[in-house]
């Protein structure tokens, strides 16, 4: 309670001390100088309630194998970066080589069956429906060979589009089995904000409206569309997922820590240039011109608006403000405005 009257006294010592030093005598005003002045103005400003999210890769995916066996080979790690189709693992599935080589001695066997009702029927020494039987064979022979040669695919696990491997969750020589996450892997791009919507929000969010999203590791915010919203809510936490798509930014990483702005009304708020507003510390203040004299004014700000910010007291719609040099300044400095 005690901080702020001691504070303001160090900043009207200082000041003073400024002063004898600009004039060589206490309490003479430094020179005249040109400033440039805004007027604080009360705005129609879109009130909002911030809900935290996460950036979030717009194309994921967990691996795993499509067959059972050991894991002859594990070629990746996190951080590493695949492209589409790129190996990944290999499973050993010596069954399945086997019954490879079955199916295709089945075919060859069928096809010679066939070459021979073929040259039967010519001679007319065996039936049309013999020949058909045969031919059958032949086609379900090949079918199994494919079948064989599928799951013989199946056995290399290969990276499904470009990104990088986020996690390995086995080891060479584990069992891999369908069911059984192999590898995490996302696209570093692009990049999509979610978060969970209390349904309260929810009539204020529409697919295709524009919402501002704040990374603080980014210097402002970013401008997202919404692109999706879940038709039901969580039974849980009675929220509803929202996901809208981010603009391309070197700066943002999947996992990041976010809020989106949701609208929820409009209000009046009073805003001056972000420039006008000087910080010492915990301090803000900023230079007025009353009666061609800068006269200091300690202020609490509220949210940025782009290139404005709002300020919450100190202030009065109207008043002249400072925009440019105001470290320069002193309170009760002569100065000449100009727009």
């Amino acid at each position: 309670m005690k901080f702020f009257p001691t504070v303001f006294l160090v900043v009207l010592i200082s000041s003073a001390c400024r002063k004898t030093h600009d004039s060589g005598q206490p309490g003479h005003p430094g020179p005249s100088s040109r400033v440039h002045v805004a007027i604080a103005t009360l705005e129609t400003h879109q009130a909002t309630e911030d809900i935290v999210g996460t950036v979030r890769s717009k194309q994921r995916a967990v691996i795993e194998a499509k067959v059972s066996g050991r894991l002859l080979q594990f070629l990746v790690a996190p951080g590493q970066w695949v492209k589409a189709g790129e190996l990944l693992a290999e499973v050993g599935v010596q069954e399945i080589r086997a019954k490879r080589e079955q199916a295709q001695a089945v075919l060859d066997q069928a096809q010679r069956d066939l070459g021979r009702q073929q040259q039967l029927i010519a001679s007319k020494a065996t039936s049309q429906q013999e020949l058909e039987t045969t031919a059958a064979r032949v086609k379900v022979a090949a079918a199994g060979l494919n079948e064989a040669e599928t799951l013989l695919g199946y056995a290399r696990v290969t990276a499904p589009f470009e990104g990088v491997i986020t996690r390995k969750l086995a080891e060479l020589g584990d069992l891999a089995m369908p069911g059984k996450p192999l590898v995490e892997m996302e696209a570093p791009a692009p990049l999509r904000f979610e978060t969970d919507l209390p349904e309260s929000l929810l009539r204020h969010v529409k697919p295709g409206d524009k919402i501002r999203v704040t990374i603080p590791t980014l210097s402002g915010p970013l401008l997202s569309t919404v692109s999706e919203i879940s038709p039901v809510a969580d039974a849980l936490s009675r929220t509803f997922l929202v996901k809208l798509d981010l603009p391309v930014s070197a700066a943002l990483r999947a996992g990041q820590f976010g809020r989106a702005a949701i609208p929820v009304g409009a209000t009046k708020i009073l805003c001056v240039p972000r420039e006008s507003v000087l910080k010492r510390g915990q301090i803000e203040t900023v230079f007025i011109v009353r009666e061609n004299r800068a006269v200091l004014r300690l202020v609490k700000t509220g949210k940025w608006l782009d290139d404005q910010i709002e300020i919450l007291s100190g202030l009065e719609p109207g008043d002249s403000v400072v925009t440019r040099d105001t470290a320069r300044l002193t309170d009760g400095q002569s100065v000449t405005a100009q727009p």
